[in-house]
């Protein structure tokens, strides 16, 4: 056995110490000791790999997180419409989404329900047409931007009918407001009733913010009082309207002696919650599952029993959160853990949030571009793969024709390419191989100039 030997050994009284020996030995003790200590460090950190490839992601739909602040827009005309490059074509979406009224300074205020379809309002049909009932006088005055605050300085409580001539909408409740008129006259109601045409008075529109046709609104003292009416458009709705607004004040209370019922008088007092402040500005959120194609989903302002004021239409708004797949998996402490790992430049999962897209001006507003990503993250060494979303975003102002409503947009678009985020550490015997590497190399090396050195040296003293 002993023939096979690799390690012989040398006797020691063959072997000679020398200072220049122990030198390089110290040496070669500091420089193996410098490379493994840089070498398990080396070893016990991980670094990320980035990779593209197709994205092989099966799934037929995706989900799509919003929650948008518009900052001008009342939550009766919000509407969240659906488009994509297949052919879905889905208006005012009403499933999964809810509505809240805002303050002015963009916090939840009241709860205006779940997005649906509004209930549509009865209007009443009329044997007589408008030139007809006028034979016996105009009833319903007909205001302009000179004599509005006259009227309002003349009538405490005035009910006003703000309409264009070219609604519908406008053009059935004409014959109802007369008649409401006359029967306002006839009751001897402490209440004046009068309209305006915005489009031959759009400077006095514009001023009260008239932003659907026809905007039936109540003014008490020279104030509007919100919200606007927006029940049935018939006779006998608007008056008993009109009543509950008399009673809720004391001074009207009594006016009409008839009306002393304790039970009426209970449904007035709870009404009066009606009679709240209110900013125009609306707070939609809530999810989409769209396919996995070319596609946009836009917010506009679009209403069943109105036509919108498209020169009020102001799509001003707030990206509080937009995000692509399952918010509770982007919560999750799993991927919480990855997401420390990330560096910020593998996060662009919302790069929308708390962004501000301001219109200065009405007939514009922006469109959004979106490029998702698949994002595929593998910290675990394969064993457990997780799969995100990230986008790319790119806005721009779009201007509109005076007779279009515009519209906030967001177009997505899915890329068939994904990226692959995987940490990537040494393996266990390529590190051993690096320290035999570090130990052999260094002590034959400095062995090698230590044998150079001593011949040297030795030479020189004979």
């Amino acid at each position: 056995m002993s023939n096979v030997d690799f390690y012989r050994r040398v006797p020691k009284d063959l072997t000679e110490a020398t200072t220049l020996g122990a030198i390089m030995s110290i040496l070669a003790v500091g420089v193996m000791s410098i490379l493994f200590f840089s070498e398990t460090y080396a070893f016990a950190r991980t670094s990320l790999e980035t990779a593209i490839s197709m994205d092989d992601n099966q799934a037929p739909e995706i989900r799509l997180n919003f929650n948008i602040s518009l900052l001008d827009l009342h939550c009766d005309y919000v509407s969240v419409d659906v488009w994509d490059a297949l052919g879905t074509n889905r208006q005012n979406v009403t499933k999964n989404i809810e509505k809240w009224q805002i303050d002015s300074d963009g916090n939840r205020k009241v709860f205006s329900g779940r997005n649906r379809e509004a209930r549509e309002v009865r209007h009443e049909d009329h044997d007589s047409t408008l030139e007809q009932l006028h034979e016996d006088g105009v009833h319903a005055k007909l205001l302009t931007k000179d004599t509005f605050k006259v009227f309002l300085d003349q009538n405490e409580m005035a009910f006003i009918d703000l309409y264009a001539p070219w609604c519908i909408w406008c053009q059935r409740l004409l014959p109802t407001w007369e008649k409401f008129a006359e029967e306002v006259e006839r009751s001897q109601m402490p209440v004046g009733v009068a309209s305006v045409d915005c489009v031959a008075e759009s400077d006095l529109c514009r001023d009260q913010r008239v932003m659907a046709f026809p905007t039936l609104r109540w003014y008490q003292k020279g104030e509007a009082i919100a919200p606007d009416y927006k029940m049935d458009r018939t006779v006998a709705a608007l008056v008993g309207y009109a009543k509950r607004k008399l009673e809720m004040e004391e001074k009207f209370r009594d006016w009409d002696k008839r009306e002393q019922d304790p039970e009426k008088r209970r449904r007035v007092r709870e009404m009066s919650a009606y009679n709240r402040a209110e900013h125009p500005g609306c707070q939609v959120s809530g999810h989409l599952m769209v396919n996995r194609v070319p596609g946009n989903f836009h917010i506009e302002a679009k209403s069943v029993n109105h036509n919108l004021n498209a020169a009020m239409t102001n799509l001003t708004h707030r990206v509080n959160h937009l995000s692509f797949g399952d918010p509770k998996f982007a919560q999750s402490r799993k991927m919480k853990r990855v997401l420390k790992q990330l560096p910020e430049a593998h996060q662009q999962f919302s790069p929308m949030d708390d962004t501000l897209y301001l219109t200065s001006d009405f007939h514009q507003a922006h469109h959004h571009y979106i490029k998702v990503v698949s994002t595929h993250l593998d910290m675990s060494g394969g064993w457990d793969k997780l799969t995100s979303y990230q986008f790319l975003e790119q806005s721009q102002i779009v201007y509109y024709d005076e007779a279009n409503v515009p519209e906030a947009r967001f177009s997505y678009d899915l890329s068939p390419m994904s990226v692959t985020v995987r940490k990537e550490g040494r393996k266990w015997y390529d590190y051993l191989t690096s320290l035999c590497a570090i130990i052999g190399g260094t002590f034959t090396t400095l062995g090698l100039i230590d044998a150079v050195l001593y011949k040297f040296f030795k030479a020189k003293k004979i």
